[in-house]
């Protein structure tokens, strides 16, 4: 068991990008201090320890309040690589209950503790019937739009007063059997917080030019001398766009090139859909899949999601119909150990789920489960671009699917990327793909 000020440090670096402050906390940005929003933080990090653990939490000021936190690494999980899986599973949960108290007022829980949308629900293409079925027992329509690529009608349903959205949906099933209802569930980075780039500006719009099509649904991409001459179009689907950390380390991955630092698929033409506007507490499956109708409208080849989160109906429908579009579609496993769950969209039938392998090319001891595997990819200790100007060293699935996607959209095939994967230790599905594909921190100047 890890000591106890050690495991509030480690909660403390999962949990910050909740925090109920516009300045998203938790890795990434350009430096500085976070003043007042740290006693919050640390407080409610406090609370969840106990909760996870039954002892009493280190107090909060193990965090030094006089020392500026720095938000310039992208979330590196490094104290998790000595937690039991059990624990990891423990330290998911607890960022997860983390989240919805800092957003109380926008975030709820499903009955599995998961981060949903507070006072809604949604449903997949209903009839007139069982839409009324469901007005009738107090449900209200508040958005009803069309999904237009996919061909998915998506219904946002007010819950009736009185009621939380656990009972709501259970009253929903039972009003309207045959309406395919769900929580609109909020999805995470795979690869640590959201990253805030602050005082950085947003990657610059390029014109579109020949070359592979390749879409990611993640934060958004900040501008950096590496993506200087990359080809990226840009729109955020929970308000305007806004450069993360995450967004632009995957984003470098892929169409970086400065210097010695090589993007997997440089000289690609990148479509971002930004599901988070800045905001750890969106990035919704209502949002996700309206980035994914758009990313579909672009007709890229693949599209990456280095993001983790239950199963969903609606968000099931949208990669049903990507997949039936001939789209591929790359994920991360996650970062919170065998003993955690299943995340999606990477066990979505047809899905490429993508792990992570260190230097020795050993399976990442942090990395989640899927309900199935089928690559994997460099994903520790890699240089990639921080907002703005500069690298930093980043580890997890997160930064591992892009290698994947880059390969796939250069070989057109699942099977044809097989035919070059390389064996590796532990689980690694088909094997190692695109193992030369990272450059090391040192090269960039990094120690």
């Amino acid at each position: 068991m890890l000591k106890r000020p050690i495991l509030t440090a480690i909660l403390l670096t999962a949990t910050a990008a909740s925090a109920a402050s516009a300045q998203l906390l938790g890795g990434g940005g350009l430096g500085g201090p976070i003043g007042g929003v740290l006693g919050p933080v640390a407080n409610t990090v406090d609370r969840t320890v106990g909760d996870v653990t039954g002892q009493q939490a280190a107090p909060s000021s193990y965090v030094n309040p006089a020392r500026p936190v720095s938000l310039d690494a992208v979330a590196r999980p490094l104290p998790q690589l000595s937690a039991p899986p059990a624990l990891l599973s423990d330290i998911r949960k607890a960022r997860l209950s983390a989240l919805i108290r800092a957003n109380r007022d926008t975030l709820d829980r499903d009955s599995e503790g998961q981060p949903v949308r507070r006072g809604e629900l949604i449903v997949t293409d209903p009839d007139h019937r069982a839409l009324a079925a469901a007005q009738r027992r107090g449900f209200r329509v508040v958005r009803d739009e069309q999904a237009g690529e996919l061909g998915i009608r998506m219904v946002t349903l007010a819950i009736p007063r009185g009621m939380d959205v656990r009972e709501a949906l259970k009253a929903l099933r039972r009003a309207a059997p045959s309406m395919e209802a769900d929580y609109n569930h909020i999805y995470e980075p795979a690869g640590g917080a959201l990253l805030p780039a602050a005082g950085a500006l947003l990657a610059a719009n390029r014109a579109v030019r020949p070359g592979a099509r390749i879409a990611m649904i993640d934060g958004g991409i900040a501008s950096h001398p590496a993506l200087a001459r990359a080809s990226i179009e840009q729109r955020g689907f929970a308000g305007g766009a806004q450069p993360t950390g995450h967004g632009t380390a995957v984003g470098s991955l892929i169409v970086g090139d400065q210097g010695i630092f090589k993007g997997a698929a440089r000289g690609a033409q990148l479509f971002v859909g930004d599901v988070y506007g800045g905001n750890a507490a969106a990035g919704s499956a209502t949002t996700i899949v309206r980035a994914l109708a758009w990313a579909a409208s672009k007709r890229p080849s693949v599209i990456n999601i280095s993001l983790v989160g239950p199963s969903n109906r609606m968000l099931a429908r949208a990669i049903s119909a990507l997949r039936g579009r001939g789209i591929a579609l790359v994920a991360a496993v996650g970062n919170d150990g065998p003993a955690s769950p299943p995340q999606y969209p990477a066990s979505y039938p047809g899905v490429i789920a993508v792990t992570g392998v260190d230097s020795r090319n050993r399976a990442l001891r942090e990395a989640g489960r899927s309900a199935h595997l089928d690559f994997a990819a460099p994903g520790a200790d890699l240089a990639a671009a921080l907002p703005g100007k500069g690298y930093t060293v980043v580890r997890g699935t997160s930064f591992a699917a892009p290698f994947v996607t880059a390969r796939l959209a250069a070989t057109g095939s699942a099977d044809r990327l097989a035919s070059e994967a390389v064996p590796g230790k532990g689980k690694v599905g088909r094997g190692i793909v695109c193992s030369a594909c990272d450059v090391a921190p040192k090269a960039v100047g990094l120690k």
